[in-house]
């Protein structure tokens, strides 16, 4: 894998010299760091983090009734979609093979799981160039706990495991822009042998609101990006309702900086495919406010749907 992207590379610096650069100069930078990593001395190969070579951002969350969506939504043309809850994954491609696979992991670097996507996604693309796809591992939500099943096979060790397991990758995005529609794109994407994520509403994977999107690929891009998501794209959420349970203790904790913050041990409670027993209460003046008291009852969410939270006293 390393002798086809230092190959590659090669092309790229030839490119480069003669004026006519075949990627960005930080994508480049990017996939020389992924050299570097491969051939760090004393490093666990399961340890190894690899650099995606386009960022993967997270996406800004309007929730409906209580955020304003942003002001580009009545001057752009833009698409909704589904938004899959699974495990967000990034495929390189170089002249078409599949180079590698890697978990979205801070977003900037992930970790190698080419061994298992290759069993999931077309290895020989008609694309040339390096083009990195994007998209989600999602498993039927017939199947319990179906987010965890899936992103928990992202780190399985035995690759037969993972091939056992009832998975799919729906992309939905490819960088460079293959067009200046973004559906043109999926539609291509699609065409190639992948499942797309605007040619269908995907209900038999559990999802957790919508996507809106810019479709022009340019606007998206001259919309530009914060430190954390695209300006271009947004997540629609609905907040879900709280489930009451009890106050049993509340356990304090030093953090890594040296803080110390309370946590709250609870009655365990289900929400949404987890069981839930204990839950941030960030500090002694939000306990206050609360003005909580061990055997009362409280009502927790899951912050963003993934952090458990205490918001009320019932």
């Amino acid at each position: 894998m390393n002798k086809q992207l230092e190959a590659y590379l090669r092309i790229c610096n030839q490119a480069y010299v003669e004026g006519n650069p075949l990627i960005p100069d930080e994508v480049y930078d990017r996939l020389v760091e992924n050299t570097q990593l491969e051939n760090e001395v004393g490093s666990k190969v399961n340890e190894q983090r690899y650099t995606h070579p386009y960022q993967m951002y997270s996406l800004q969350k309007v929730f409906i009734g209580e955020t304003k969506e942003p002001d580009w939504t009545g001057k752009h043309a833009h698409i909704m979609t589904t938004k899959l809850d699974g495990a967000a994954v990034s495929l390189t491609y170089i002249d078409g093979k599949l180079h590698q696979a890697l978990t979205r992991g801070d977003g900037k670097q992930g970790l190698d799981i080419t061994n298992k996507m290759s069993f999931l996604v077309p290895n020989d693309i008609s694309i040339e160039g390096l083009v990195q796809i994007t998209g989600e591992i999602v498993a039927p939500k017939s199947i319990p706990n179906a987010r965890n099943y899936a992103s928990g096979a992202l780190n399985l060790k035995d690759v037969e495991e993972f091939k056992s397991r009832d998975l799919t990758f729906v992309s939905y995005g490819i960088q460079p822009c293959l067009s200046d529609s973004w559906v043109e794109d999926m539609k291509v994407l699609s065409d190639k042998g992948f499942e797309s994520i605007t040619l269908s509403d995907y209900s038999l994977f559990p999802n957790d609101g919508k996507v809106v999107r810019v479709d022009s690929n340019s606007k998206f891009e001259s919309l530009g990006y914060t430190s954390h998501h695209p300006r271009g794209a947004f997540a629609i959420k609905t907040r879900q309702a709280g489930v009451v349970t009890e106050l049993l203790d509340v356990d304090w904790q030093v953090g890594k900086s040296g803080a110390v913050s309370p946590v709250a041990i609870l009655s365990p409670c289900i929400i949404g495919d987890a069981i839930v027993s204990r839950a941030t209460l960030h500090n002694i003046g939000y306990i206050e406010a609360l003005d909580l008291k061990i055997g009362c009852d409280v009502e927790v969410i899951r912050s963003g749907e993934i952090i458990p939270r205490v918001v009320r006293r019932v």
